[in-house]
């Protein structure tokens, strides 16, 4: 499974009012939604400087319900899971933006936000290769291809003349990054195999509110009441990443979803690991690296040989 399946799985099912856009205007939404996950990187990074990763996270999941239930309820779309999408709750809410998102926000803490990125980026080679293993998926030539186009990427960040492995900051934070893009993974190869009954923008209100519940009772236990300078550009940031790089995301990207092919939603998220180096350059002056543009190239090659190969594998199954 590649990218492509992530973005149909956080399409809209039939149940789903209709709210399709001209080409032109779901082209500028998407083009929105890579340009914020990809600023958002620099942005956690700077949030993580302030509050704990745990604390931080559990802020932005609370911003985040709050904007995604005012949404819901003005859409006339607010929801009780039924019981057969209580497991993808569980799933989502727990390993992606939980874990996932702690061990980001954790492994910011010692790497660049551009390197951190491209590494939580690897998270579609896993997939493809977790969905082999668990859901018995076929790895097609294509596949096999794409694969292996990602692994040499991951090899030229893991090389000696990319990371110092003396470095004892940099082994940790690529560990935590590295850790986060499995569970994502794993959260993935688990929505492949659900079959939903509510739309997964209707349930994201509840993922980020047990998210934002067990973030809070692990922070407390871990890092205590928190003691935080609330400054403006600390709140500022806060409300940016939970409203605009969550539920608005969340929304649009559904909207996007709706109006646009799957390839193309698909391939043009590709774009969001590029314009999170760029944007960690900009925002936080961080260093051009080599190395790093050189797999970045190979990912996004690989993801997008085996998000053809998919399309391809659809349209032959169709026909």
């Amino acid at each position: 499974m590649s990218l492509g399946n992530l973005v149909r799985n956080h399409g809209s099912p039939s149940k789903m009012p209709s709210q399709s856009l001209p080409l032109r205007r779901a082209l500028a939404v998407l083009c929105l939604v890579v340009l914020v996950w990809g600023v958002n990187w620099p942005i956690t990074k700077m949030i993580v400087r302030e509050v704990s990763p745990l604390w931080s996270t559990a802020f932005r999941c609370a911003i985040a319900a709050v904007a995604l239930g005012a949404l819901l309820l003005a859409r006339s779309q607010f929801i009780v899971p039924k019981r057969g999408d209580i497991p993808v709750v569980l799933s989502t809410s727990l390993l992606h933006m939980s874990a996932y998102s702690v061990l980001v926000a954790a492994g910011l803490q010692f790497l660049p936000a551009g390197r951190a990125i491209v590494l939580g980026y690897t998270t579609p080679i896993w997939v493809m290769i977790g969905a082999r293993i668990f859901l018995s998926e076929s790895i097609t030539a294509g596949k096999a291809i794409g694969v292996v186009a990602g692994l040499a990427g991951l090899a030229v960040i893991f090389s000696p003349a990319s990371l110092d492995w003396t470095d004892r900051h940099a082994l940790i934070g690529t560990g935590l990054i590295m850790l986060a893009a499995f569970c994502w993974a794993a959260n993935i190869i688990y929505v492949r195999a659900h079959k939903w009954i509510s739309s997964p923008f209707q349930l994201a209100f509840w993922q980020v509110t047990l998210a934002f519940i067990v973030l809070s009772v692990t922070a407390l236990a871990v890092d205590g009441i928190p003691h935080i300078d609330w400054t403006p550009r600390l709140i500022g940031l806060l409300l940016f990443s939970g409203i605009v790089c969550t539920a608005l995301a969340y929304w649009a990207m559904s909207v996007a979803n709706r109006s646009l092919p799957a390839i193309t939603t698909s391939l043009g998220l590709l774009a969001t690991p590029a314009l999170g180096i760029v944007s960690g350059v900009a925002i936080l002056g961080e260093s051009w690296e080599p190395f790093l543009l050189i797999a970045l190239a190979l990912l996004i090659s690989g993801i997008a040989i085996g998000i053809a190969d998919e399309k391809r594998k659809a349209a032959k199954v169709s026909e």
